[in-house]
Order: C-alpha cells, then structure tokens, then sequence
C-alpha cells in the first residue's frame, strides 16, 4: 500500500487554498460530501474551482446536507449542474408525524475525494462562517481513496432515502493499518461511540480529546474516569465559549466531576475550537466529523479514520500541542462557586442533552 504524503491542517485558510489547488489539478473526479456549503467567499471560490475543473471535463459530484446547505439550495450551483456536475442535498426535510425525530437525522460527514490519490477528512464545512476557528482536517495522499471513493458512492445513491440497511452502511472498513467507522442514525449500534470507549478502555499512558462539544454518555464517562484511576493521562481540550452556548452550559455540568476523578480540562481561549480529534497512548489516532456528544452518536451520519500511521500521529501531536498552548485550565474550585442561574440551566437543558 503506497502512501506518499500527509498533513494535518488546523487554519481554514490554509486548508481551503490547497483543497481548491487540488480541485483545479483534478484530472478524473472530485467528490465533495459536506455538511454546509456558504453561500459566501469561499463557497463561492470552491464553486469556481469546481466549475473550472468540469470545464477540463472532470468528474464532480457533491454531496450536501440538506438542513445545512441552507441558500446554496436554491440556484447556487446552477452552472456546475448546467455543464454537468451532479449536486444532491442529503435527506429534504418532510412536514410529517415523524418530523421532529428525522429532522435531526443529518449528515455530518466531511469528505474531499480527488482522483483516486487525495483524501480530505476532518471537522471543517465549505464556509467563511469558521474562518478564525481552530479546526482538524487531515490531507492524505494515499490509496484509501479509493476506499472512501466507495463509501461515497453509496451516501450519494442513499441521498433521499430514508429506510437504509444500518447493518450494511455502518460495517467496519479495513485498509491496511487504517479502519473507517461510520455511524448512521440509530441508538443501539452507535459504532463510532463504542469504538472510542474501546480505545480509552485500552489505552496505557494518554489520551488527548479535542472537541467542540463534550456531552458524553454514561458509558464513555465510565472509561474515561476508569482509564483515570488506573493512571493515564487524560486531557480534553474544549472551546472556553463554544458557538453553540446551551451545549456549554449543559457541557460545565459534568466537568466537575469527572475533573474531581483525574480527567484534565482545558479551555481553548482565542476562538472557537472546532477540531475534532483523539490521539490515545501517543500511537492510536482518531479523526473525523464525530462530536463527543449524544447528537453525533445517536442522530448523524458521522464518519471517523482510526489509524496507528506514525506521521500522522507526528500531525496530530504538533497540533494538539498548539492547541494547549492557547489554553486555560478548569478550576474546579470557581466550578463549584458558579451562580445558581447556571445550575438551574444545567438541570432545565439536561432531558435535551440528545438533541443539543
């Protein structure tokens, strides 16, 4: 299996310029599967390079949540479907008995695909909204493509259907040391859920977690603090002020507790953290569109790459090494002095942790 290349980007400025590089040197296909397009600058750079590479006769399909896609629904990519592109927006929403439940049934995978040779895979949407974020997207020159070309394929035939066989599109995919695990709406499967707990159940000495939203269930509480008790290192770097703010209030209820059982929080301070990310033992790495939250486990198509590629995890270990730089500890003792109001939010929100 032949691997050439790999870097791990946390600016979107620096990620956008080369994944529009990239689309402009296609020579067969780009395959973008999303869950927000903009109908801003930089979607409108994207739309240019994709236009620019169906002009040289490439391959464009494009896969776009339909909640997330808001405007670019209508019209936006009228020139690239013109010339031949093909855009389809991942499940209408349907005005039904059933609405509330599939309305947050969304897909929240983020993929680039590029000629069988390029791979984006990470936690950033195609929009100028998070262009001061801090985010995880990981470039991969490498023969996975082609795997993840075939996972592709099938989000794009499923778009519009709302009865799938979850047994067949969550299976486990293997590539030589890497496995692709996907979750799709469904409770009692949650693979990607089970497959973290896994890995902190395993882990020997670390465990660094950085995510946007931290609202894990009961089960992953449960091996973070028994990884704690048996004297791994565990480190979960969250956003001081996320842009979703009743996730960070429902969020500060647990952190006291499991702070008080050895899990180290850090508030990330300059802006909002949106990577996406596990590195466990300083050799198993995770990364992907998941949150750490109910939401991704249960109600969205997610997608995580699990890997032991010792440059990736070089990646991953300079970037969360730059994220702590620009973080403050929790405190455990200002915790506890936080105002009743916010204590009396943490009770209100907690029957809508799954939905939040």
């Amino acid at each position: 299996m032949e691997n050439t290349g790999y870097r791990l980007y946390s600016d979107p400025f620096q990620f956008y310029h080369k994944m529009i590089k990239d689309i402009r040197g296609a020579t067969k296909y780009v395959y973008l599967e999303t869950f927000r397009v903009g109908a801003d600058v930089i979607g409108e750079r994207f739309r240019s390079a994709l236009i620019e590479a169906r002009k040289k006769g490439v391959e464009i399909k494009i896969l776009i949540d339909y909640w997330g896609a808001g405007s670019v629904r209508y019209g936006f990519f009228d020139e690239l479907i013109e010339m031949g592109g093909k855009v389809r927006f991942f499940k209408k929403i349907k005005y039904n008995f059933d609405f509330f439940t599939r309305s947050h049934r969304r897909n929240h995978r983020k993929l680039l695909l590029i000629d069988d040779e390029i791979t984006y895979i990470g936690s950033s949407n195609i929009t100028d909204y998070n262009m001061n974020w801090r985010e995880s997207v990981l470039r991969m020159e490498s023969d996975i493509t082609h795997v993840f070309k075939k996972l592709f394929i099938q989000d794009f035939n499923i778009y519009n259907r709302y009865i799938i066989s979850r047994a067949y599109y969550t299976r486990h995919v293997k590539h030589g040391d890497y496995e692709i695990v996907r979750d799709v709406p469904i409770i009692t499967k949650k693979k990607i859920n089970k497959k973290f707990i896994k890995l902190i159940q395993d882990s020997k000495d670390t465990i660094v977690i950085e995510t946007p939203y931290f609202l894990p269930g009961f089960m992953l509480r449960k091996a973070l603090m028994e990884a704690a008790e048996r004297g791994v290192s565990i480190k979960v770097v969250v956003p001081k002020k996320s842009d979703v703010r009743l996730v960070d209030i429902l969020r500060n209820k647990y952190l006291g507790t499991l702070s008080k059982r050895g899990i180290e929080f850090l508030f990330y301070e300059p802006n909002n953290l949106h990577a996406k990310l596990i590195l466990v033992d300083n050799r198993t790495f995770g990364i992907g569109s998941s949150n750490f939250d109910y939401r991704s486990f249960r109600y969205m198509f997610e997608v995580v790459l699990f890997g032991l590629e010792p440059k990736i995890v070089k990646e991953l270990q300079a970037h969360n090494q730059k994220t702590m730089e620009a973080t403050i500890p929790f405190n455990y003792k200002e915790w506890e002095k936080r105002p009743p109001v916010e204590k009396f939010f943490e009770w209100l929100l907690l029957p809508f942790r799954h939905l939040l």
